[in-house]
């Protein structure tokens, strides 16, 4: 498949497996489609995501009067990231994106502390998760091993991490303090329990974005 038919397969597989799924073909659109899903009232959370910061959603919310919970911001001691971290499992509206998605609308991502992930799954009001191309694999496989040893390692090095992926590009499965792949999720079908209690939005975007 070419890159655009691969987006929407998986725009189409996210549909049939109860979520609502958008495409846009810009960063642009996707940035202003995630921001007309938001109330301005609605308290929002951002997962470890360079996607959403890539869309300019923080400074976009701030400047709209949202109370943001970022854990990325500057200046925070240990204490106060968790508190953030653990607001934003409560939120109205979580952003983040997706270390791997495939056509058949299976989603994967790798967490070191968990609260991304766990945030994806249950918590938060509303989830809008902003998936670019580049994040669009074929099959299962092909998503995990995208996710261990493409979107793992970029962040690893992102973090400046002593992990051994760091030097050698790939996944050795360590044994390291410093490593952040301690919790894999995969996402077979929207997380429900008789009926919908969670408003999910993926958003497939038809560019490059994050890692």
């Amino acid at each position: 498949m070419v890159d655009e038919e691969k987006a929407q397969a998986a725009v189409h597989a996210f549909k049939k497996k109860g979520y609502h799924s958008h495409y846009v073909a810009t960063k642009a659109e996707a940035k202003n489609l995630a921001l007309s899903l938001i109330p301005t009232e609605a308290s929002v959370g951002f997962g470890g995501s360079l996607t959403t910061r890539d869309l300019g959603l923080v400074e976009a919310l701030r400047a709209k009067g949202n109370p943001v919970f970022d854990h990325w911001q500057k200046g925070l001691d240990r204490e106060e990231t968790l508190e953030i971290r653990r607001k934003q499992l409560v939120c109205d509206v979580f952003l983040t994106s997706a270390n791997a998605v495939t056509v058949e609308g299976e989603i994967v991502n790798i967490d070191g502390v968990g609260n991304r992930v766990a945030s994806t799954i249950f918590g938060p009001k509303k989830v809008i998760m902003v998936v670019g191309l580049n994040k669009i694999t074929d099959n299962l496989a092909e998503a995990i091993e995208r996710s261990k040893n493409v979107a793992s390692v970029q962040n690893a090095k992102r973090l400046n991490r002593t992990t051994p992926c760091t030097k050698t590009g790939s996944c050795s499965d360590c044994s390291s303090p410093d490593r952040i792949c301690n919790v894999t999720v995969i996402l077979h079908r929207r997380p429900s329990e008789g009926g919908s209690f969670q408003d999910y939005h993926i958003i497939v975007v038809g560019e490059e974005i994050g890692f």
